[in-house]
């Protein structure tokens, strides 16, 4: 658990993060250090500023400003030549300062290398031909400094890991309420919501989630709905075959009344073998496995084909039908259009008084075609014009099932509107009709 904590990888990344930038500082000092002639130049230009300040004063103060650089570790030796040599040095090494011709400072212990103790001599510093020696030891000076470089690191690593520690509890805290509520969610609580006041991306992490539960919620009721609308409207047909059946056999119904009964019997076997049709077109067009055929066809030959094959029931209640259709060429499944035409004209015919009319009008212009569908029927009642395309969804239910429908026939229309990436419109008036309009781009 503490190896998978979120906390503790974003405080030993911090940790990793520091020691790594320790070990390239310590490289990158240790890099500068063996600059030699940067080191150099250093003490050589310091030795020569302090000849300079001696060739200025009187031989006699010299000493006093030779022991005020004793406070910096800078031990130096006025000499002449024959005069006993300071700091074990050599005649050998000390000769280059009484040439005659030297006057730049040099480093009298050349084979050591660049390190921060150095013997280093200025050659005639005034006219009797004096010489300085100065030994310069920032071996102290260098040790404190990398003491404090490391201390102040340590301590940036102390506190940071401890303000990483603590500021990965902002980091953590929504994580583990996310984790929370999505294990609720698995249980089966779908309302289940997080509560926060963040502007952050953690916010609208939380949101999202909010706004997924509310989706899941609101499919699960679908669903629930749905199995309970299926589960009524294959009961009441199945209900009513079995009571007359079971009627028809024990002799309940007399033998000349068999005929209207096994009537009914057969007509709410249509029913049951409409709904299954509907289900499975449903199921299919919910899929991506829907057979889809897209083909170019004359839009308003099929319009009139859809109309005469629907004769037979406009007929019977005397509907006129008023036709305004254009030639026009469309792209899209035919078989599948010709289902959403058929339920189209096939409501407007059920929900039309008798002696009524019922318009069909194309609309073309460059961009689309518009076609509206107008029945002079009751109408809808606003408050059910956003419902009618849900499934199972009947304004009145009572007649929708003595015609035989079962709320499926505009959720199957709007279903395949939408995979043609067309669009469906309904206008209704309470008294006056309904109006229908399919916009298919061009």
């Amino acid at each position: 658990m503490i190896k998978k904590s979120l906390r503790v990888r974003i405080v030993v990344a911090f940790i990793v993060i520091v020691l790594i930038s320790l070990l390239f500082s310590f490289g990158i000092a240790h890099l500068f250090s063996e600059k030699k002639v940067s080191f150099e130049e250093q003490f050589l230009t310091i030795t020569g500023d302090v000849a300079t300040i001696l060739s200025l004063i009187e031989p006699d103060r010299r000493d006093l400003v030779l022991d005020i650089l004793t406070d910096y570790n800078i031990h130096g030796v006025v000499i002449q030549q024959g005069s006993p040599l300071p700091f074990s040095l050599t005649e050998e090494k000390v000769a280059p300062l009484f040439q005659s011709t030297a006057t730049e400072p040099m480093f009298l212990d050349k084979d050591e290398g660049p390190n921060p103790l150095r013997l280093i001599g200025v050659p005639n510093i005034d006219d009797r031909g004096s010489s300085l020696i100065l030994k310069m030891d920032f071996t102290g000076f260098l040790e404190i400094m990398q003491r404090v470089l490391f201390i102040g690191l340590f301590t940036v690593l102390l506190i940071g890991s401890f303000l990483i520690l603590l500021a990965s509890h902002y980091i953590v805290v929504p994580v583990k309420k996310l984790t929370s509520a999505a294990k609720e969610m698995a249980t089966g609580n779908l309302t289940v919501r997080i509560q926060h006041k963040k502007k952050d991306e953690f916010g609208e992490l939380m949101d999202s989630f909010n706004h997924m539960a509310s989706e899941l919620q609101k499919i699960d009721n679908m669903r629930e709905d749905f199995v309970s609308n299926v589960s009524h409207e294959i009961q009441s047909p199945i209900t009513s075959i079995r009571g007359f059946t079971v009627a028809i056999r024990d002799g309940i119904i007399p033998p000349e009344r068999h005929k209207e009964h096994l009537e009914i019997i057969y007509q709410e076997t249509l029913r049951l073998s409409k709904l299954s049709d509907h289900l499975l077109r449903l199921a299919s067009l919910d899929s991506d496995n829907h057979p889809f055929h897209p083909v170019e066809y004359r839009l308003d030959e099929q319009l009139r084909r859809v109309i005469l094959v629907a004769e037979p029931l406009w007929t019977v209640k005397h509907i006129d039908f008023e036709l305004s259709l254009k030639a026009c060429l469309v792209k899209g499944d035919r078989d599948l259009f010709e289902q959403v035409w058929q339920n189209l004209i096939n409501n407007a015919i059920k929900y039309s008084d008798k002696e009524s009319q019922v318009k069909v009008i194309m609309e073309v212009s460059n961009q689309a075609v518009r076609v509206h569908i107008k029945d002079t029927g009751k109408g809808v009642p606003e408050a059910d014009i956003s419902h009618i395309f849900d499934r199972f969804y009947m304004v009145d239910k009572a007649r929708s099932r003595s015609d035989g429908g079962n709320g499926l026939g505009l959720s199957i229309t709007k279903k395949i509107v939408e995979l043609h990436g067309c669009k469906i419109d309904v206008k209704s008036t309470v008294g006056e009709g309904t109006c229908f309009t399919v916009s298919i781009p061009l």
